[in-house]
């Protein structure tokens, strides 16, 4: 699979750590930053990924901040992109499975690095399979292209 992966500077070391991880797995992976510790805002990030996925130059999506909150809500605000904020192998696996989210995030200052390579590994080793979860992916959606056909989005 092709990867978008990006973080703040909170979360820098951690991203580094997990790109690594990835690619050792076999996917290709591209680095949207930030590239240093030097402080910035996470919402272009966010938004680079989600755009980029969107527009199917990538599969899924990584993002790490201090909490993962951050993140998942900048790339949200993208149409048609699911993220969700995971912290465990359950959680990161019924995102894809149950949400077919195209983003997960993470949060550097929440758990450490090891932990997030396996929930990492657990989000990227398994896919939306749709049955019962499709009816309701399609319900969001719909609510979501309603929103923006009205103008009440974003």
């Amino acid at each position: 699979m092709k990867i978008g992966i990006g973080s703040d500077h909170n979360a820098f070391q951690m991203k580094e750590e997990v790109k690594s991880y990835i690619a050792s797995l076999g996917h290709e992976v591209v680095d949207y930053g930030c590239y240093s510790e030097d402080a910035i805002d996470y919402p272009g990030v966010a938004f680079n990924v989600a755009t980029d996925i969107q527009t199917n130059k990538l599969e899924r999506g990584i993002l790490f901040c201090g909490t993962g909150i951050g993140m998942s809500i900048a790339a949200n605000k993208v149409p048609g992109i699911r993220s969700a904020q995971c912290h465990d192998v359950f959680s990161a696996e019924r995102a894809q499975l149950s949400n077919n989210a195209q983003i997960m995030t993470i949060g550097a200052k929440v758990i450490g690095a090891e932990l997030a390579k396996k929930v990492v590994e657990s989000y990227l080793n398994v896919s939306f399979q749709g049955g019962n979860s499709a009816r309701k992916i399609d319900q969001i959606m719909n609510k979501e292209k309603e929103h923006l056909l009205n103008g009440t989005c974003g």
